[in-house]
Parts: structure tokens; C-alpha cells; sequence
């Protein structure tokens, strides 16, 4: 047999019909074609479920354990449990047993939890009551139980439940108006259609008697590519074919708006649909955080294995003597003389490393995953994170990646509806120079700030009435507006009039509508289009209607659209919009100067604005201009090229009218926002599915661009123009030579670039090798780094992801955050390692699947600059701290080896073994990760630069790493032979014990072993108390009480004799220990000694080299100072007399005092914000050598 048929026909069997055949045929209603068509061939699709959870009731405890046991620390634990249940080993499985499984539980039960919570949303989703026709009928059904095939009745402001060919709508031309937010980002109404032979049908038994198929390609994820065709079988004629296209596709998660009910048939359900497959397969993120982790556990394994080794040896070594291999006091059994070397030698590693094992802390998994848990609710409860509007506050879908928070060096974001409220305002028009500004409006509704209608010179002559009327009309015509009559629009009121509702304006865009509605506000009124005439109300009150003869259609390459009408006169005009680029260069009269003069004055302010130009038409050209656009539109191959031809030949020789202005709002502090988080070292970049000028536009106001900044365009337009090859390296010459000239570090201020979404995909083809240069995306990539803003505009949702992607895998492998709103966006969201989902107006499926929610998008600022900070300093410690207690628990327990004859004997008891990082030393570390602020929340804010600190991971560097493991070292050295010194000289009392003679303590391994352990449990924590700088009530009642546990702990232990023990070993030890004075003496030197080194280091660098984050430190506590030593006016606030401390006089009463070394400016700038003289307006501050002069208003002080 033929291998490829076989092949095919397995691929037929396994996969199912749909992923092996390029096309798909749905029944219509499941009805089978008439006898004598094309054969019936039933096919299975997917129901419509959409699933986002990641566990399933019967995976989740396998799924859950192997993602666990990825962890090295868990993984290596099981290993050390194992051992400990198979053989001999110093300590009991429980050591390792319970912490392990405590870890594993806490985190099974958080992680279930949170995705129970996404199985709860899929949930509300998927059982959404939908309407089916079924025979004749409408019958009510889940969301999920949706077929393809099945004929859907979808009504007004609902949302479609599955992608659909529309069949019929309650409108008379067959068509209904969807608003597309949760998809493209684009909250305007578009207008979609059904075909001719079935626009008719009204009711649902109608609708029913359809008998038709439909063959249409297979689900792909292009929001705006659709192809196919519908078989209508009328009678035993043949079937006739109507071709489909996109605009006969109604996608999922889309909304039907202004249209009472439409009859669609399901197409493709389910994951299949364009929004789902446009989603991101989950995976789990991982924090940078948690991989540091596991690279010093890998560290910290090796010492552990090092230390065994060497145990082991030495061990061997010490009883190569047969006195010292086999004692009086230990014989050997018969089988253990019968074991071979080598298996005693392995057995005796596995015994070590058992011994050494707590050098691994698998406690530290636990305390970190409470601390990321119960952290997270800090975001949650934060009430400046709080919005009123929505009556919601921030939420945390996941806290594993809390710290990544304070890691982010990209932000990718939306535009619509995150950056912006997506409401435009007309703000004002400009004819021949003359400005005029209506009334403030937006999409209707009169705005508090409105101002009356402001017109230069409002009786102008007649030249300029007639331009002036030409440009209200060109704007009252050159739309593609619709007009509702209703009193409600989205189901909001809008616009009453002294009681009486009024037209409103609906368009597939936002600016069209302003445009139209400020032309009302000067008089214009465009009324309706009936019976392809356009009629507009003047400001005579009088209707004039205008015959729509063609629209020229706008596109992203022309950069304008235009209109063909005949006025009532018999008059041809040719009205046309656009951008300046695209108008200037074709007008040939007009008054160009005035008005370029305003469109530049209007875009350096941030509006949007669009030149208005026009030309009369003869009754030849016109026959000219409609013999070429029929033809193009006949054309069945090249028809978007030629018509492009077509538009090129009609739109020339334009007299110039005017410009117009709007505005699109940007959310609240977005453009402050933005701006924080470039002083954060932040890049930010514009993922957007809207046009360049709108995104571009959007980019002024919020401060990405600023205009300074040079623009380099990568778009279709100008590959066209020359090849991507050309335009990649000529790009990439411009920024490394300016970068030259100028000798800026990488991160120039001077570039932004602007690429779309066609030609990204030309960038990203894979294996397009440049000779010596690597591949595009190579080239590409070099170009952003040199960019401090980047706009990619006409996105597709994968297209975002793969952008995010791109940035990801670049060889600096920055951490990327991405934030958006919509459905369109969740691809990035889950792509970049922190997924931020805004609660806005397109939907929640962004908030849903994310790892964060925010209500606004001026939270990120908060979200990043503080609790991002917090989060990654905390964490940071804690991580360091728990490498360095456990250092400082094992290695003196290593050291003991040596002089015990490497038998493996403990120096701890089993109870301290256990307890040290459960009980002992675990809520103050515990409590610091959730409380600790080593600056203020106001300083963060104010100073976003210290985000600077802490970027790239830098607190987990091996240098810090190192430093932490060395101090530990230290310390545990220091614990260990100073203990020892104290029982050097030892003697036999009477009764036969061993008492040191210099502390007359009884000596023994367990008392040895206590002291040791006391000396370590006060040390590591009060190393945790000198590192803490934001004290409360529950930070000292965690330290100390702690502390004090152990001791009552201790005593308890010890002082008791418990029936359960089978042995006491520690009875009366931590009481004999302690009922020595110079044992006291020795603890309190020996915690001294220990954390000496560590205080000089910190103050010789916070004087030397202080950082950013110190100094901010010394401003606050400065700042606090003076607010504190306010005192009433004549008095003056001096610090203490030195030889080189002088007042310094503020105004004629206050004085402040300062050292040399004191910084002058952010001194005097820290009194004046904490409520020095007002009167200090006309200062000066006079510097020389060795004095400085403050001159103010009063005598004059010199310091």
C-alpha cells in the first residue's frame, strides 16, 4: 500500500476529519443535502467550552506533585526521606518527612485554589443561557452545549457565544452594527452583513426552512481573514453559490449593539473560535526569584556533597588504626565485618549527607510561599489601588510572581481602553486660519468645562463663507456615520433636550462621530442617509440633501477617505479627510501656510487632527473617476491594488479648507504614569490593533513620545517604497550613529520607533539570514534597544505575543510585563512573565486570565514602584537570610566531626534539629518578608529612580550571594571554637562528671552542643533585628518572643522528664548551662563578636558609598527630624555643637543647623517641604571655599 495514503488515512482516523482537509462543510440547522447533491459526510467539531484552568479534577494531584518535584529543594528532600527510610542514618525520617510533606500540602492547597478560581469563571461563561432555533422554534440552552450548525438568536448588548455567519437581522438591509473591544481593542461599531438570499427572513420558522450548506476553511487565528462560501439548495434547482467573506463573520466575544436581534448559524465553537485561538496555552511562570533559588541550592548540594566526601575519607582514614576501627566500646556485629568497604564507604556518605542535609533549607519553600500568599493581600487591601467608578479594588489571580513585580524592565501595553478612555472631544476647527471652538463635547454629552461657541470674526465675508459653509458640509458629509433615533445608546441615556430624546451617531470610528457632532455644535446638523441621499440640517434650518454617488474608502496607506455626493444644484464635489501628509502634497490652492501653521500647533498640544480639502468634479471627469473605480472593483485579482491606482488618479488638485482638532482622552495620570516608569528605567511599549495615527497621536499625549524625539517608521507604506532589507539597515545606521556622534549609553532618549503589524511579520520570518549581520529580527532588536519607546500598531492578538516573545528570548532576557483590557490582549498577558488585566469596559476575560487586575491603568504605577519594590527587597532577604542561618546551623556541625572521629554523632539534639527552622527562627523572617519598608511608600513615589536599585536581580547576585555564605562561615566559626575554648581545660569532680574548670559547667556533648545552639538561635536573630528599619508592635513581639520560646522551650525540654522519650539525653542540661555566670558572659561575647564584622561593613559602606536607597533613607529620617523639632517662631533648632556646625538662618526666626558633610540643598530642600517660610521666594545661596551665604528676606547668617 501507498505509505502517504496510509498515512492520511491514520491521520483521518486518529485526528478526526477537520485537521487533515483544508475546508470544512457545516449543515445549516444539521440538515442533510437533498438526494443527488454532494454526499453527507457528518463531522465531529468541539463543543463550545472555553477552558483557562490548568488542572482538572483526576490531573490535578499528578500534575500538581511533578511541577513540585521540578523544584531541585523538593525533589532533593524526597531523595534525603527515602534514605532515611531505607537506612541507618543519624537522625530520624521524620526531620525531613514532615517538613516535605507540609511544603508540598501548603502549596497544592494554594494553587488548587487558585485555579478552582478560573474554573468558576469558565464556568459562568460557558453556562451563559444562549437561544437555538429548533424546528421552528427558539429553545433555551447552555453556552457549552452550542454545536456547529446550530441556527443562534443573538439580541441586542449580548454577546455572541460562538463565532457565526450572520443570516438575517431585525434591520431591513440585512445588516447590525458590533462592537469588537474584547478582540481588536476598537470600542467604535462596525457593520457587518448578511448575504442577499437569506437577509429576508424575519422569523424563526422562516429561518428554519433554510435548506444550506457551508465550506469554509479551517479555524485560524487572523481576526480579519475569513473565507468561504454558502450552498443555497432552492427546489431540485442547483444549488446557488454566495462567496463569504469577513464581513459575514460575527466573532466571538463580540457585542451586538444598536440592533434589536439577528439569526446567525455556528461556525466554529468552542477553543476552535478566533478569540480562543488567538489565547496562550498556559504555562507556569516562574519567578527570576525562584530561579536564583535553585542555582544556590544546586551551590549549596555541591558543599553538602563536598562535605560528606570529605567526612567520609577522613573517616576512613581515622580508622586505619584497628584500635580506633573497632573500640572496646563498639564491636562490630558478624555481618558488618562481612560488608565490603565499598558498600560501608557509600552507606557511611548517605549517613553525611543525611547529617548535613539541613544545610538545604526546605523550610525556606515554605515560608516563602506564605509569604507570597498572605503578601499578596497587601495589593488587595491597598485603598489607593481602589476605584470608586467600578466600586472594585486591584485583585491577585496568582502571588507566585509577587516579586517579579519589582523586576520588570518592559512594559508592553494596550492603547484602547487601557492608555486611553477611548471618548474623543472635538476641540475646536480651523478654516483659512480662523479657528472655531464649540461648545466641549464628548459622544454626545456636554461636559462640565463647556465653553460657549468662540468664533474669530463671526461675519465673514463672502469668499469666506462660501469655504466656510464647504467645510462644515465636507464634515457633515464625509463620514461613514449612522444615525440612531432612539433616546438610549448602549443602554445609556444620553443627550435629552428638555425632555425630548434626539439622533445620536454610531461609527466604525470614534473621531468620525466627534466630528460630526462638533459640526452640530457650530450649526451643522447631519440628519440621516435614506435612500442614498445624505441630508444635513444647516444653520438656517434648512435641509439640504446631497446624492452619496461613491465612497473612497480610507486605508492605513492613503491616510484619508473621500466622498463623491451631487448636490440638489446638479453639482459634482469630491470632499476628502485625511492627514496632513497625505492632503498638503495634493492641494494646489488654498490657504495652506495658516493652516499648516495651526495642525502644528494643534499636534504639539496632543490632538488629532485632519485636513478638510475638496475640488469640484465635471460631468466628464466625474464619468472618468466612476469608469475607474468600477473597473477596480470588478477585478477579481490585484483588486486592493488597483483600487489604491484608481483613488490615486481621482484625489488630486484639491483646494484646502480647513483642519480639524480632537482628542482622545487619555485615562487619568496615564501620561504621569508612563513618565514614572521611565524614570524607573522602565521601556514602554504601545501594542495597539489601531491605526498608526491614532496610535501615534495616543503616544504624544501620554508622554512615550515627546517631541523631541526622532520617529523611525517601519511600516508597510515604506517596504513598499523600498525593501525591508534597505530599510532595516539604513534604521539600524541611523541609531548607531547617532548614538556615536552623541556617545550615549544604549538606552538613547532620542528614537522612537513605529512598526506595524505587516511588516513585523515580514521581520519574524524565520531563516531570512543577512550576510555578517545574522537575521531581521536580529537587526530589528538592535534598533528597539536603541529606541526609548517603541508604538506597534494594526496587531494582531499573536502578533502581540509574539512581540512579547521576541523581547523575552533576546539575549538579555529582561523581565517583560504586559497590560491590557480585552480578549485581544491575553495572549500577551500570558507570553510575558507578569500579565497585568485592566477592569475596563471591554470585557474581563484580560482581568480573568492574568496574574494581576487593576482598575485603572495609573495603578501600574503604584503596583511597580512600591509593592514591587517591598516584594523584591523582602524576598531578596529572606532568601539570603535563610542560606545564611542554615550555614551557620550546619557547619559547626561539620566542624564537630573532626573531633568526634567523623562517627556521625550530632551535635544538636533531635528536638533542635527539628524545631530550628519550623519554630525557632522561622516567624521573624516570616514577619520582616511581610512588614519590612526600608524606605517609605512617599519616597518610592517621589523618587522612582530607586527602582533602578534593585533591577536586574541585584540583590541575588553571587556577590551578595557570597557575602551572605561567607558571614555565615564566619559566624559559625566563631560559635564553634569559642564554645570549644571554654571547655579547654576540664576536670572529674568527686562523684566521677567532667566540669570545665573556667565556667564550672558540667562538660558533655549535649551541653556543648546547647551552647552552640543558644549562641546560633540569638545571633541569626538579632542579625534579622539590626537588618530591620520599619519597627512595629508585632516586629518586636515576633523577635522577642521567639527568643523567648526557645528558652521556655529549652527549660520545658530539659526540666522535665517526658514518658514518651524512650531517652532523655538533654534532661537538666539548658539549666546547668545557664546556672553559670561566665557561661552568660561567654554567650553575650560571643553574639557580640559574630555580629561585629557585619555592622562595621554596613557603616563604612553607607558613609563611603552610600547607595541611592540609603540616601533616601538619611532624607527621610532628616525630613522627620525637622517636622519633629518645629518649634515656635524666635526659637531655633540646632544639632550638637561641634567645631564644624554653624546655624544656618531661615527667614528672621528659624535656624537650621548643619555639618560639612551634610548636603546642603536636599537639607534646606527637606525644611522647606516640612514647612519652612513661606516668605522664601527671592533667595540665593552664594558658595566659596569654606562658607556658604543663605540670603532671604532678614539677616543674613553665614555658615
Amino acid at each position: 500500500m501507498d505509505l502517504s495514503r496510509l498515512r492520511n488515512i491514520i491521520s483521518r482516523y486518529c485526528a478526526g476529519e477537520e485537521n487533515w482537509v483544508d475546508s470544512r462543510t457545516v449543515y445549516i440547522g444539521h440538515k442533510e443535502p437533498p438526494p443527488g447533491a454532494e454526499a453527507y459526510i457528518p463531522q465531529r467539531y468541539p463543543d463550545n467550552r472555553i477552558v483557562s484552568s490548568k488542572y482538572t479534577s483526576w490531573n490535578f494531584i499528578p500534575k500538581n506533585l511533578f511541577e513540585q518535584f521540578r523544584r531541585i529543594a523538593n525533589f532533593y528532600f524526597l531523595v534525603i526521606f527515602l534514605v532515611q527510610l531505607i537506612i541507618d542514618t543519624p537522625t530520624s525520617p521524620v526531620t525531613s518527612g514532615l517538613p516535605l510533606f507540609f511544603v508540598i500540602t501548603v502549596t497544592a492547597i494554594k494553587q488548587g485554589y487558585e485555579d478552582w478560581l478560573r474554573h468558576r469563571a469558565d464556568c459562568s461563561i460557558n453556562e451563559c443561557p444562549v437561544d437555538v432555533v429548533q424546528r421552528g422554534k427558539v429553545a433555551r440552552t447552555q453556552s457549552q452545549e452550542l454545536r456547529v450548525g446550530d441556527i443562534v438568536v443573538v439580541r441586542e448588548n449580548e454577546t455572541f457565544p460562538c463565532d457565526l455567519i450572520l443570516l438575517s437581522s431585525s434591520r431591513q438591509d440585512g445588516t447590525c452594527y458590533v462592537t469588537t473591544t474584547s478582540l481588536d481593542g476598537e470600542s467604535s461599531h462596525k457593520t457587518y452583513y448578511a448575504i442577499p438570499d437569506t437577509m429576508a427572513f424575519r422569523t424563526e420558522r422562516e429561518v428554519d426552512s433554510l435548506h444550506a450548506t457551508i465550506e469554509c476553511e479551517q479555524p485560524q487565528p487572523d481576526l480579519y481573514k475569513f473565507v468561504g462560501r454558502m450552498h443555497i439548495y432552492k427546489d431540485k434547482d442547483e444549488p446557488v453559490a454566495r462567496t463569504l467573506g469577513a464581513e459575514n463573520l460575527l466573532l466571538r466575544g463580540a457585542t451586538l449593539k444598536n440592533t434589536q436581534h439577528i439569526y446567525a448559524v455556528a461556525i466554529y465553537t468552542g477553543m476552535e473560535t478566533k478569540m480562543a485561538l488567538n489565547y496562550q496555552s498556559k504555562s507556569q511562570k516562574r519567578s527570576a526569584v525562584e530561579k536564583s533559588m535553585n542555582a544556590f541550592l544546586i551551590v549549596y548540594l555541591c558543599i553538602l556533597i563536598s562535605k560528606a566526601v570529605i567526612n567520609t575519607v577522613l573517616k576512613y582514614a581515622w580508622q586505619w588504626s584497628p584500635d580506633r576501627d573497632e573500640p572496646w566500646y563498639n564491636h562490630r556485629t558478624e555481618n558488618e565485618r562481612q560488608r565490603h568497604v565499598v558498600i560501608r564507604a557509600f552507606t557511611d556518605f548517605l549517613a553525611f549527607t543525611v547529617l548535613f542535609n539541613y544545610i538545604i533549607p526546605v523550610s525556606m519553600y515554605v515560608t516563602v510561599e506564605m509569604q507570597k500568599f498572605l503578601g499578596s493581600y497587601f495589593i488587595t487591601w491597598d485603598e489607593e489601588m481602589f476605584d470608586e467608578e467600578l466600586g472594585e479594588g486591584a485583585q491577585v489571580n496568582t502571588s507566585d510572581l509577587n516579586e517579579e513585580l519589582g523586576q520588570v524592565e518592559y512594559v508592553f501595553t494596550d492603547k484602547t481602553g487601557t492608555l486611553t478612555e477611548n471618548n474623543m472631544e472635538f476641540i475646536e476647527c480651523c478654516v483659512d486660519g480662523n479657528v472655531y471652538i464649540p461648545h466641549a463635547i464628548c459622544n454626545g454629552q456636554i461636559l462640565s468645562a463647556a465653553s460657549s461657541i468662540d468664533m474669530i470674526d463671526s461675519s465673514p465675508g463672502g469668499y469666506r463663507r462660501e469655504h466656510e459653509d464647504l467645510f462644515f458640509r465636507a464634515l457633515c458629509l464625509c463620514h461613514t456615520v449612522q444615525v440612531k433615533e432612539e433616546e438610549t445608546v448602549d443602554g445609556i441615556k444620553k443627550g435629552i433636550h428638555q425632555g425630548r430624546p434626539t439622533s445620536f451617531y454610531i461609527s466604525s470610528s470614534p473621531d468620525e462621530v466627534a466630528l460630526v457632532e462638533g459640526m452640530k455644535r457650530l450649526g451643522y446638523t447631519y440628519l440621516r442617509l435614506k435612500d442614498n441621499y445624505m441630508e444635513i440640517l444647516n444653520k438656517d434650518d434648512e435641509i439640504e440633501r446631497f446624492e452619496l454617488l461613491h465612497v473612497l474608502n480610507f486605508d492605513s496607506v492613503r491616510r484619508r477617505m473621500s466622498v463623491i455626493v451631487r448636490a440638489s444644484s446638479g453639482e459634482y464635489l469630491l470632499f476628502c479627510k485625511g492627514a496632513d501628509s497625505a492632503i498638503f502634497p495634493l492641494v494646489v490652492s488654498g490657504k495652506l501656510e495658516q493652516v499648516k501653521a495651526r495642525v502644528e500647533q494643534n499636534a504639539v498640544e496632543g490632538l488629532r487632527t485632519l485636513c478638510v480639502a475638496f475640488k469640484r468634479l465635471s460631468e466628464v471627469e466625474y464619468r472618468e473617476a466612476c469608469r475607474h473605480l468600477t473597473e477596480a472593483k470588478l477585478a477579481l485579482q490585484d483588486r486592493e491594488q488597483r483600487l489604491a491606482e484608481a483613488y490615486d488618479v481621482i484625489e488630486r488638485d484639491f483646494v484646502l479648507l480647513g483642519a480639524t482638532a480632537v482628542e482622545d482622552r487619555l485615562q487619568e495620570k496615564a501620561a504621569d504614569t508612563i513618565e514614572s516608569l521611565h524614570k524607573a528605567g522602565i521601556k514602554v511599549w504601545v501594542l495597539t490593533g489601531d491605526k498608526m495615527e491614532t496610535a501615534a497621536a495616543t503616544c504624544y499625549a501620554s508622554k512615550l513620545f515627546r517631541r523631541s524625539t526622532q520617529i523611525l517608521e517601519l511600516t508597510k507604506k515604506r517596504t513598499e517604497e523600498q525593501s525591508l532589507h534597505d530599510v532595516l539597515f539604513e534604521l539600524n545606521r541611523t541609531v548607531l550613529r547617532q548614538r556615536s556622534i552623541s556617545g550615549l549609553s544604549v538606552d538613547c532618549l532620542d528614537f522612537g520607533l513605529i512598526i506595524d503589524g505587516a511588516t513585523l511579520s515580514a521581520v519574524l520570518k524565520p531563516k531570512q539570514e543577512v550576510a555578517g549581520h545574522g537575521n531581521y529580527r536580529e537587526i530589528f532588536l538592535e534598533i528597539c534597544r536603541n529606541c526609548s519607546a517603541v508604538l506597534c500598531c494594526r496587531m494582531a492578538p499573536l502578533q502581540k505575543a509574539q512581540i512579547v516573545k521576541l523581547i523575552k528570548a533576546s539575549k538579555e532576557h529582561p523581565i517583560t510585563l504586559a497590560v491590557g483590557d480585552g480578549a485581544n490582549d491575553v495572549s500577551m498577558i500570558l507570553e510575558a512573565h507578569v500579565g497585568i488585566g485592566i477592569m475596563g469596559k471591554e470585557g474581563r476575560q484580560a482581568a480573568r486570565n492574568s496574574d494581576y487586575a487593576i482598575p485603572k491603568f495609573k495603578h501600574l504605577k503604584k503596583m511597580l514602584l512600591v509593592h514591587g519594590h517591598y516584594y523584591y527587597i523582602r524576598i531578596a532577604e529572606l532568601v539570603q537570610y535563610f542560606f545564611y542561618k542554615n550555614v551557620c546551623f550546619i557547619f559547626p556541625q561539620f566542624l564537630y566531626q573532626f573531633f568526634c572521629g567523623f562517627s556521625q554523632q550530632p551535635l544538636y539534639d533531635t528536638a533542635y534539629l527539628t524545631l530550628y527552622n519550623i519554630s525557632f527562627t522561622s516567624l521573624p523572617i516570616l514577619l520582616y518578608s511581610l512588614v519590612e519598608q526600608h524606605v517609605t511608600v512617599e519616597t518610592l513615589k517621589r523618587e522612582p529612580s530607586l527602582y533602578r536599585d534593585i533591577a536586574k536581580n541585584s540583590l541575588l547576585r553571587w556577590p551578595v550571594f557570597l557575602y551572605w555564605t561567607c558571614l555565615g562561615v564566619f559566624d559559625a566559626v566563631i560559635f564553634f571554637f569559642g564554645a570549644y575554648f571554654l571547655f579547654d581545660n576540664t576536670t572529674f569532680t568527686s562523684n566521677g562528671q567532667l566540669m570545665t574548670t573556667n565556667t564550672q559547667m558540667m562538660f558533655g556533648n549535649w551541653t556543648f552542643g546547647t551552647l552552640v545552639f543558644t549562641v546560633l538561635v540569638f545571633t541569626v536573630t538579632l542579625k534579622l533585628a539590626l537588618d530591620t528599619r520599619h519597627w512595629t508592635w508585632i516586629n518586636h513581639f515576633v523577635i522577642w518572643g521567639s527568643l523567648l520560646f526557645y528558652v521556655i522551650f529549652s527549660l520545658l525540654w530539659g526540666g522535665i522528664i517526658w514518658p514518651f522519650l524512650n531517652y532523655q539525653r538533654m534532661y537538666y542540661v539548658f539549666m546547668q548551662m545557664l546556672s553559670s555566670g561566665p557561661a552568660w558572659l561567654s554567650i553575650i561575647l560571643l553574639i557580640t563578636v559574630s555580629l561585629l564584622p557585619d555592622v562595621i561593613k554596613k557603616v563604612l559602606c553607607r558613609v563611603m558609598c552610600p547607595t541611592a536607597a540609603e540616601r533616601a533613607q538619611d532624607h527621610d529620617l532628616l525630613a522627620r527630624d525637622v517636622a519633629a523639632a518645629q518649634l515656635a517662631p524666635g526659637r531655633s533648632y540646632k544639632g550638637a555643637s561641634t567645631a564644624h556646625s554653624s546655624p544656618l538662618q531661615f527667614a528672621d526666626v528659624e535656624t537650621l543647623s548643619l555639618r560639612r558633610s551634610d548636603p546642603l540643598p536636599r537639607k534646606l530642600l527637606a525644611h522647606l517641604a516640612e514647612g519652612g517660610r513661606a516668605e522664601l521666594r527671592s533667595c540665593m545661596l552664594r558658595l566659596s571655599g569654606a562658607g556658604i551665604a543663605y540670603y532671604a528676606p532678614g539677616p543674613e547668617t553665614s555658615v
